[in-house]
């Protein structure tokens, strides 16, 4: 499958107005925090800086806060396998996107609910590694849209066109450079 133009999605950890300049429009902020309580403050300034560059924000691990501030969507990690959220009403272009490394962890994704899969590692050599044929057969067990997570680069990118991966998420890879 040939995608012309892939989403893309890049995680922060802190507010860092020149790495959220140098991404391209359609590059949707991910703003993850597991090891404190999420700021307010920060989250409302990432917001509003967001939203004048005219990028999507989600923030990671906390559905009803995403909801509370009106963002634009969360994302739910793996080890999240909580289906609370499904109680809650979202806004009509609210984005639910989950991740998840196997067959299992996509269908607790799927029941969960999500509009789209992060699915990983395709090309980092970890316990999670999957590799374009396994990251391939996989996402073809789902009829969610599939993301490409872990280990792009610049040289590796244009292998994204052999998957059914409608885009790709990382952090390293939009701080490296501008991302294409």
């Amino acid at each position: 499958m040939h995608n012309k133009f892939l989403e893309k999605y890049y995680f922060i950890e802190k507010f860092e107005r020149s790495n959220i300049d140098k991404q391209d429009f359609n590059t949707t902020i991910i703003y993850r925090n597991y090891k404190k309580n999420y700021n307010i403050r920060e989250i409302l300034l990432i917001k509003d800086y967001c939203k004048k560059r005219r990028k999507k924000f989600i923030i990671s691990n906390d559905i009803k806060l995403s909801i509370k501030l009106s963002l634009d969507g969360a994302y739910l990690p793996s080890f999240n396998k909580d289906f609370s959220h499904l109680n809650y009403r979202f806004k009509k272009d609210f984005c639910l996107i989950g991740s998840a490394h196997n067959l299992k962890e996509i269908k607790i994704k799927e029941k969960q609910k999500v509009d789209k899969i992060f699915l990983s590692s395709i090309f980092k050599k970890n316990k999670n590694f999957l590799g374009i044929n396994r990251f391939n057969l996989i996402s073809k067990l789902s009829n969610k849209r599939i993301i490409a997570l872990g280990g792009l680069s610049k040289d590796n990118i244009k292998l994204i066109s052999l998957t059914r991966s409608v885009g790709f998420a990382g952090i390293s890879f939009f701080t490296k450079k501008k991302a294409p």
